[in-house]
Formats: structure tokens, C-alpha cells, sequence
């Protein structure tokens, strides 16, 4: 689902929320915690999961193109757990598909 459909799904279930402030929300919502996880911040909804960050070390890669050793630098990538609630949900709607 992308933002775009997402905020259309919102405008469907709630019709007396014009589009405008649907869209204003999902972005506010979703830059909040985009910056909060820059801010190394985790970020945690009851049912559904948490984001932190975890980090990747400094490794020694090769470049595809030349074969050449490079280095990768140490970065921190996001990292998602669903929570208890999503894995139930998620694991009895495809028990129905099939």
C-alpha cells in the first residue's frame, strides 16, 4: 500500500474528513517519525510494532564493476518488529486465503 492509497482508504472509512487534512495527518504522522528514528528515538504502537535502529558496523566491500576493495562505512538502518497483535492478524488472514 503507498501513501497515496492509504490516505484514499482513510477518506473511505471516514467521509466527513475532507482529503485535505487526511493527507496533512498521514504526512505530519509519518514525518514525526522519521525524524524521530534520525534522532535515534524508538518508536513504539501497541498492536502493531516498533522501529529502532540498529547498526551496521564498517565492513570491507568489493565494487561489482572493477572488483576493487572499498570500505562501507558504519551506518544505522531502521529496523521493524511487528507486534503480537500484527502476527496474529496477519497469519489468520492468509490461513483464510487459502
Amino acid at each position: 500500500m503507498t501513501k497515496s492509497e492509504l490516505i484514499n482508504q482513510l477518506v473511505k472509512r471516514f467521509p466527513k474528513l475532507p482529503v485535505r487534512d487526511t493527507d496533512f495527518a498521514v504526512k505530519s504522522i509519518l514525518d514525526t517519525m522519521t525524524q524521530a528514528l534520525a534522532d535515534g528515538q524508538r518508536i513504539e504502537i501497541r498492536g502493531f510494532g516498533s522501529f529502532s535502529l540498529t547498526r551496521r558496523p564498517q565492513r570491507v566491500g568489493r565494487n561489482p564493476k572493477s572488483g576493487e576493495q572499498v570500505v562501507v562505512p558504519e551506518k544505522r538502518v531502521p529496523h521493524f518488529k511487528p507486534g503480537k497483535e500484527l502476527r496474529e492478524r496477519v497469519d489468520l488472514y492468509s490461513k483464510k486465503e487459502n
